[in-house]
């Protein structure tokens, strides 16, 4: 019966630890993503004008906006 309650120790444990290292690693990419963006207005440009539109100020606006929102 001991070895029972230090298996399920264990697994206890383990499960705790995982849920803290999710929350430090989601916290840590949050705040790496929020100083270093992935996407730039410059890029914005580019990937519009391969679409072949020419964006202006509020469109480029608009969607670092949107970005910057899901970094929240």
């Amino acid at each position: 019966m001991q070895m029972f309650f230090d298996i399920l120790k264990v697994v206890g444990l383990l499960a705790v630890g995982a849920v803290i290292g999710f929350f430090v690693a989601r916290k840590f990419m949050m705040k790496y993503l929020k100083k270093n963006p992935p996407i730039n207005e410059e890029m914005i440009k580019a990937l519009m004008a391969q679409m072949g539109r020419k964006p202006n100020q509020k469109q480029i606006n608009q969607i670092m906006k949107q970005m910057e929102q899901q970094f929240k």
